[in-house]
């Protein structure tokens, strides 16, 4: 059985800095617990380290729906695991966003059940977004950045930008997939 978590904050950065900093992938160990790395593969698909309740695991997710300054949305593909979310910015004004966050995701084994069951893994997502607010607050700027979009986990450059990361950096829009649409 599938858990729905849902979170938000407000980061006091303009919306163009968080979605930029959010889309920079190989920087999510930073502030999300349990995640011990992510490899940008191309521009829509990426590869996950992950630990839970000491059992480690890996997975690809795709992100499947990707606008600038909007939204990112993501599923996973096999593992083992079955997670999928969407995170949406809004902007409060010119140096305040609202980030809501949307996650599904399928607990696996006695150590998982269990977190789900006591809402662990919802005070999990609630602090990584705290951390998140943090990061990039502090930061100021985002770590890179690359104003694409992504439809249906097709990339899609946006014409005359480059990619500002020395990695194989992320941040796109992603298309209209109905299963990544939470």
């Amino acid at each position: 059985m599938s858990t729905t978590l849902n979170a938000s904050i407000e980061v006091d950065v303009p919306v163009r800095v968080a979605y930029d900093q959010w889309t920079q992938f190989e920087s999510f160990p930073e502030f999300l617990g349990g995640v011990d790395s992510v490899k940008q593969i191309d521009d829509s698909l990426t590869h996950w380290v992950v630990s839970i309740g000491g059992v480690k695991r890996e997975f690809d997710a795709e992100i499947g729906d990707q606008v600038p300054d909007d939204h990112v949305a993501w599923r996973s593909l096999g593992g083992g695991v079955m997670h999928r979310g969407r995170v949406e910015f809004t902007p409060k004004g010119a140096d305040e966003t609202q980030v809501d966050l949307e996650i599904e995701w399928e607990p696996e084994g006695f150590v998982e059940h269990a977190g789900a069951a006591l809402r662990l893994d919802d005070l999990q997502v609630k602090s990584d977004l705290k951390r998140f607010k943090e990061f990039v607050e502090h930061r100021r700027a985002p770590t890179g950045a690359w104003r694409g979009e992504v439809h249906g986990g097709e990339a899609r450059p946006t014409p005359g930008t480059t990619r500002t990361t020395g990695t194989t950096g992320t941040t796109g829009t992603l298309g209209t997939d109905p299963d990544l649409n939470l």
